[in-house]
């Protein structure tokens, strides 16, 4: 049998990590910028998480949702803790996309409304109702584009207003979007839609898959801005890099047996490794170094004058080449052994580990400057 060939490849193969350092078949070293996806979160094989996982699979592994499961239970208290909602409700799934594709269909439930606002450029997964809020007509099949969505161009508050109406069962936005290229929602927009959902009976659902878990310096991006969004999805950073989501879901939004169900979220192992990634940031103050670190990177990059513009918060920045400078990513990768993202056509996204030190990102900027010089 042959895999589903989906995935442009790149000729590398990596066979050991360590923080945020990545070492290929051949012993090749590279500095990793991008964490799969925003995904590693702590580092690569931090000792504290791989003896967690390994006590825990020495006792049980899975079992389904029709046993009691006290981690679960641990997992929402020090996950409302630190997230600054421990008022709120953790549905536990396996994604970002099965995240969102519940907070949808929860939303759905709860307004018995069928029509959903998302925002250009947007990202949030590839199942169902997921890609039809995903402003890519090329990965929506027929099937999912059945789902009524409408989308509007992020941070215009009269187009906002002019789709909104008594049929919107949801508003679905990032905190910061992450594949359409590090872009900001500003903080005065946030604050609008949670004033226009309130008024009309629409959830605002944050999609912090990306940007939340500390990345930007607070726990999730929309906390910037202050507001409190019906519906939080959450999941990358999570259990750095066990399959992991959540549902962080507004305390007035009551369940009933059946309504949300899943066979693998919540398991053992995810609670652990969910559980080991709180631990470790606390203990290691990460998201004061995201917050810092973030901040001597956007002043750096934007000293460089051949850069077009810088975005971001945190350890979660993009920033524009000019189109004669399209191959930096390569040449970073390559000439360099440096990872990094990038988002058409011609941005460059980091997203490394909250554990990055300043000589890491030091190592990223004198290869950047060669580089555009």
């Amino acid at each position: 049998m042959k895999l589903f060939d989906v995935y442009p490849l790149l000729n590398i193969t990596p066979a050991k990590a360590q923080g945020s350092w990545l070492w290929d078949e051949n012993g090749k070293k590279y500095l990793d910028l991008y964490g799969g996806h925003a995904v590693i979160s702590i580092g690569h094989s931090h000792p504290y998480y791989i003896k967690s996982l390994t006590d825990q699979l020495n006792k049980i592994g899975f079992y389904s949702n029709s046993v009691q499961n006290p981690l679960q239970e641990k997992l929402a208290e020090r996950l409302g803790q630190i997230s600054g909602y421990p008022d709120y409700q953790l549905f536990l799934c396996n994604s970002g996309a099965e995240a969102n594709e519940n907070a949808l269909k929860l939303a759905s439930f709860v307004t018995g409304r069928k029509k959903v606002i998302a925002f250009k450029k947007a990202f949030h997964g590839r199942t169902s109702g997921a890609v039809a809020a995903t402003d890519n007509p090329k990965i929506v099949s027929p099937f999912n584009a059945c789902h009524e969505i409408v989308f509007v161009t992020m941070n215009d508050e009269e187009a906002f207003s002019a789709v909104l109406d008594d049929t919107v069962a949801a508003v679905i936005i990032e905190g910061i979007q992450g594949v359409g290229g590090i872009q900001l929602p500003h903080d005065s927009f946030l604050r609008f839609l949670k004033r226009k959902c309130t008024v009309n009976g629409s959830l605002l659902i944050l999609d912090e898959i990306q940007s939340g878990y500390g990345r930007t310096g607070k726990f999730f991006a929309h906390q910037y801005a202050g507001v409190q969004p019906s519906i939080i999805t959450t999941a990358k950073g999570m259990g750095n890099g066990f399959p992991i989501g959540g549902l962080l879901i507004h305390p007035d939004f009551k369940p009933w047996s059946g309504m949300l169900g899943t066979t693998f979220g919540g398991n053992y192992l995810a609670c652990v490794a969910g559980l080991a990634v709180i631990e470790v940031m606390e203990k290691e103050k990460l998201m004061e170094n995201a917050a810092a670190l973030g901040s001597y990177w956007l002043n750096e990059i934007g000293k460089i004058s051949t850069i077009k513009e810088v975005r971001g918060k945190g350890l979660m920045i993009g920033f524009d080449l000019a189109d004669d400078k399209k191959e930096v990513r390569t040449n970073l990768l390559f000439n360099h052994r440096i990872f990094t993202g990038e988002a058409k056509p011609n941005t460059i996204r980091l997203l490394p580990s909250l554990a990055l030190t300043r000589e890491e990102a030091d190592i990223f900027l004198k290869a950047l400057k060669q580089e555009l010089e």
